[in-house]
């Protein structure tokens, strides 16, 4: 009874989704990051599966609204609700213990972004909440040993945030974060659907025809896939078959920014490191870096052996939950409690 009176939980909190790990247990929850709001009262309605199932089918009493952007919190008090149900749901039957919760953040946010993340998780219901840097959960996560004075490259491509970061000693030697990753390719998908066939698609088709037929590199046997939306001319329903290397096309530009981005971590890395990372090569988390083919890509590009880590999606969540579990260890990396 007494251990679970310290309850921990590590939160990945994410641009396109959540993620909470409870040491002992794995991920015990993965939902998006989604509050449909009554907008009479600011009254919160559903969070996570449930309100995104309502994104684009909203009456207009109702928005389904994303309280994060680009990986930072966007909507404050949003966002709040959004940790409280997530926290409160994690814990199940023990909601009279505080838990300490340990968050990931972006690469690159200001110590303010840093204390509002802090300030929700508290007035969500922790008792004590950290911040670190995603990256280095990421690397924690996809085992990568960050202690090494070694250098040790990770490219974690979520939804809202590319973080790219050269680890070595525990600590980042150089990084960059970009805000593009997979809520920019949806973007550009749906915006190539528009421009060719003159039809208006939803977030949710954009981002299945990512998932389903999408590829980093031009291949020789193309999928195919009929989309459904709205025509521009007539207002009516109508569907389109589009095939993988059309998709290719339209998200070309946001794989380069992502590509540049991962180039200009490497220019800036010291040449002892370097080193290091043409033996080891570039590692790759996040939801996004799943996309077919993109590791190749970034190896004919960078010229850099690019390997995708086990499980992308859950690698920062696991990071947390390994950094739970040595919190002193790890002390010198949260900056600041509160």
């Amino acid at each position: 009874m007494m251990a679970f009176l310290s309850k921990k939980l590590g939160i990945d909190l994410g641009t396109a989704n959540t993620l909470v790990f409870v040491p002992g247990k794995g991920v015990v929850l993965n939902e998006p990051s989604v509050v449909a709001i009554l907008l009479e009262n600011n009254k919160i309605l559903a969070v996570g599966n449930e309100a995104k199932t309502m994104i684009g089918r909203t009456p207009d009493a109702i928005v389904a609204y994303k309280p994060m952007k680009d990986g930072v919190i966007a909507d404050y008090k949003v966002t709040e609700a959004m940790l409280s149900y997530y926290i409160k749901k994690a814990m199940g039957g023990w909601s009279f213990v505080k838990p300490e919760v340990l968050i990931s953040v972006p690469a690159g946010v200001t110590s303010t972004e840093r204390r509002a993340v802090i300030e929700a998780a508290i007035k969500a219901g922790a008792k004590n909440a950290y911040v670190i840097k995603e990256p280095i959960l990421a690397a924690i996560g996809a085992g990568i040993p960050i202690y090494e004075a070694r250098g040790h490259m990770i490219a974690d491509i979520g939804g809202g945030t590319t973080d790219v970061a050269v680890i070595s000693l525990g600590g980042i030697v150089s990084s960059k974060s970009l805000k593009c990753a997979g809520n920019k390719i949806d973007d550009s998908i749906a915006d190539y659907i528009k421009k060719t066939f003159n039809l208006a698609i939803g977030e949710k088709m954009a981002e299945n025809t990512k998932i389903k037929i999408g590829s980093a590199l031009p291949v020789d046997k193309e999928q195919s896939m009929v989309i459904k939306g709205r025509d521009l001319m007539s207002g009516l329903p109508r569907s389109v078959e589009v095939k993988t290397n059309e998709i290719v096309k339209a998200i070309s530009k946001e794989l380069r920014e992502i590509i540049k981005t991962i180039k200009d971590v490497l220019q800036e890395t010291p040449p002892e490191l370097a080193a290091d990372i043409i033996d080891q090569g570039i590692i790759m988390t996040g939801g996004t870096s799943s996309l077919q083919n993109l590791t190749e890509l970034i190896f004919r590009r960078v010229g850099v052996k690019t390997t995708l880590a086990k499980e992308p999606l859950y690698c920062v969540a696991r990071g947390t939950g390994i950094a739970l579990d040595h919190l002193t260890a790890y002390k010198r990396m949260i900056i600041t409690k509160r």
